[in-house]
């Protein structure tokens, strides 16, 4: 990383002559700015603004999502943030990712950014405020740790209108002028903390909630753009498995890191970024369900979950998982174990259709792993029917978790959407959602025979509810244990 990035405008301005100042790193190689240098950067310069700027492709989604929005609260004023950059160490940063409520309703990815909609008597008018281009005049391009020359150019104002068919404002100004205006205001809360406290005793934290609540089931069902975006999301996971398969052998010579940095490396090339942190877990890490450290060895004979997903450039991510023989063949209990998986979420699968309850794929599955638990002895079937097996949750001590969740800009979509459209609800078309049994057996699990602990399986894909069913926008990977098996067979040849 190149020496003295400034990261920030300094309080005391001391010797940049006619320039505002910038405050440098403590311990920078350069001290000053003489009045030479300053006059030498300011000129001399092309003009790079875009004219003619096409409208970004979701635009008129977003205007319509927004109409939505104004419609559900007429009259106050309606604030969405963006979210500020992160300190990962000293002046190191994380990379920036837009709050979704603001990217769904805007289109735009800016960190700083807020979405503003003034209320009328017909609605909103809605304007962005955004960080301009970095100024020229005093500087800040060059000298600023954020400054184009740093970190790269943004769009200026007029550009940022042409893209997003909004005005657009100057961001620094965002709390004075919000502030100075007092009016009913609802804000998405724990984006930009300065904001709402400038917006002070204008905001109602119940309200608030309320906003937040409207805006994550406003994702419940997707538009024909979001759709594009997922079944895009979902190509381009099914490439970064395969990419995997491919590297196998480099991941037994080193470690479940190299399958996480396979698959990265397709989400970076393919979209923004994975969409979660990727669970590589070989072995027994297989039945920690988050597992995320990624750090263990790969060994021929074993198992490996990979839980993963591709980002699009838009945030819409993927979310799939397949359960891998390393040495590329199942073992008989490995393929028992499997297959029990693979009808259950055959069971959920079929669920899946318009006018069944979204609770409907997570009971079908269930009742297929309670029953195969139940053949193999590992619940008491002489004690437990199959019907008291479901009613007491006795089969959740191996399958631990729900069989899925809606899926969109955030890998659990729509998390704070009300209970009643959400868990509650029946499934309508245009909807997405994961469907993912898994059993887990834990190695210090005495319940269970020895040749069980350690083996974790999952199977995920992601589901789209159709007019008449649903379409598995996944299904470029295989699931079935044969057609794994012969996957991945062709790709080690």
């Amino acid at each position: 990383m190149t020496e003295d990035r400034t990261p920030a405008v300094s309080d005391n301005p001391e010797g940049l002559a006619a320039e505002e100042e910038f405050e440098g790193r403590k311990n920078g190689l350069y001290s000053e700015v003489s009045d030479e240098l300053a006059a030498s950067m300011k000129s001399g310069w092309a003009d790079t603004e875009l004219r003619g700027l096409e409208p970004v492709e979701q635009a008129p989604y977003t205007a319509a999502r927004r109409a939505a929005l104004s419609a559900r609260f007429p009259g106050e004023r309606l604030v969405v943030p963006a979210g500020h950059l992160r300190v990962r160490a000293n002046d190191t940063d994380y990379a920036f990712r837009a709050a979704s409520e603001y990217v769904h309703l805007s289109g735009d990815q800016s960190e700083d950014a807020v979405l503003v909609g003034e209320p009328t008597g017909e609605g909103h008018e809605f304007h962005l405020y955004l960080r301009p281009r970095s100024d020229r005049e005093n500087g800040e391009f060059w000298l600023d740790g954020y400054g184009e020359l740093w970190v790269g150019r943004r769009h200026s104002l007029a550009e940022a209108e042409l893209r997003y068919g909004l005005p657009c404002k100057d961001v620094r100004k965002a709390a004075e002028e919000l502030a100075a205006a007092p009016a009913p205001t609802r804000i998405v809360r724990g984006y930009d903390v300065e904001l709402e406290s400038a917006l002070g005793e204008q905001l109602d934290a119940a309200k608030d909630e309320e906003l937040k609540v409207f805006l994550s089931g406003l994702r419940l069902v997707k538009d024909a753009w979001e759709v594009a975006e997922l079944r895009a999301a979902c190509t381009a996971t099914v490439k970064g498995f395969t990419d995997v398969v491919r590297e196998l052998d480099q991941a037994v010579a080193t470690s479940e890191r190299w399958i996480e940095g396979t698959f990265w490396r397709r989400a970076r090339v393919e979209g923004n970024d994975v969409g979660y942190g990727s669970i590589a877990a070989a072995g027994p890490h297989a039945t920690t369900l988050h597992w995320v450290r990624n750090d263990g060895d790969v060994r021929p004979g074993e198992l490996l979950l990979l839980d993963a997903g591709v980002e699009t450039a838009n945030l819409y991510t993927a979310d799939v998982t397949r359960t891998l023989p390393i040495n590329g063949r199942f073992d008989d209990l490995q393929r028992r174990i499997y297959d029990a998986v693979f009808d259950a979420q055959e069971a959920g699968i079929a669920a899946v259709r318009p006018g069944g309850r979204f609770r409907d794929f997570h009971d079908a599955a269930q009742r297929v792993l309670a029953e195969r638990l139940l053949a193999w002895g590992l619940i008491d079937a002489s004690v437990y029917d199959l019907e008291k097996v479901l009613e007491l949750g006795l089969q959740r001590r191996w399958t631990l978790h729900g069989t899925g969740h809606m899926l969109g800009l955030d890998v659990h979509d729509c998390a704070h959407a009300r209970r009643e459209s959400y868990v509650d609800a029946e499934l309508v078309p245009g909807m997405v959602l994961t469907v993912e049994p898994g059993l887990y057996f834990q190695l210090d699990d005495l319940t269970v025979p020895e040749e069980y602990r350690g083996i974790g399986v999952r199977i995920e894909d992601d589901i789209l509810v159709t007019a008449d069913g649903n379409e598995n926008l996944s299904a470029g990977l295989p699931r079935r244990a044969e057609d794994v098996e012969s996957w991945m067979a062709g790709l080690a040849g």
